[in-house]
């Protein structure tokens, strides 16, 4: 089981720990671990408990979609404010969501890239003259998922980009060229 290492989870933690399953923690990436639990292969990870984002439970259901895994959440707001506001947008905060009530319909793509090194992808690295990355790429229809390696030109980038990369892992901004400026 994989839960993000916060205080809110604190007796979560020890629940899990009592019952003498198999426990890794995470300091970030709840959308990671919900993937890494469909992904048990690759991971040896099971499932993904705890509280988190709104947000991203969206992002990890159309990931857990493409993988043909599920997930069930509902509302935790942290205070009062939170479900009086869950409330009057028309949310029953004891509602659990189905994977389907998150992302409906089969035509769902889902595409990450690792800007720093992740427990899914890696991050950007500098070699040489070149930047590389690593992205993981599915698609719910064919259940296709891809990882993809790629390796970039900083010169080339700097064409087109507004942030200017050296190729040594300094990255800048820099005043918009016209040919840029208003993107």
């Amino acid at each position: 089981m994989v839960i993000l290492d916060r205080p809110r989870h604190q007796q979560i933690i020890a629940d899990v720990r009592a019952a003498g399953a198999r426990l890794k923690l995470i300091t970030d990436g709840d959308v990671a671990g919900a993937i890494m639990a469909a992904m048990e292969e690759f991971s040896g990870i099971d499932m993904l408990l705890g509280i988190g984002g709104a947000p991203e439970a969206v992002i990890a259901a159309a990931a857990l979609k493409c993988l043909g895994g599920d997930m069930q959440c509902r509302f935790a707001p942290r205070n009062d404010d939170e479900a009086r506001a869950a409330k009057a947008a028309g949310f029953d905060p004891q509602r659990v969501f189905q994977i389907d009530d998150l992302v409906a319909g089969d035509d769902i793509f889902f595409a990450a890239t690792g800007i720093t090194d992740g427990e899914l992808v890696h991050g950007v690295r500098y070699r040489g003259r070149r930047l590389t990355t690593e992205s993981i790429v599915m698609r719910c229809r064919s259940g296709t998922v891809r990882r993809i390696f790629a390796s970039h030109d900083p010169n080339k980038l700097n064409q087109i980009s507004e942030i200017r990369y050296s190729g040594d892992g300094t990255v800048r901004r820099s005043p918009a060229t016209p040919e840029l400026a208003g993107r």
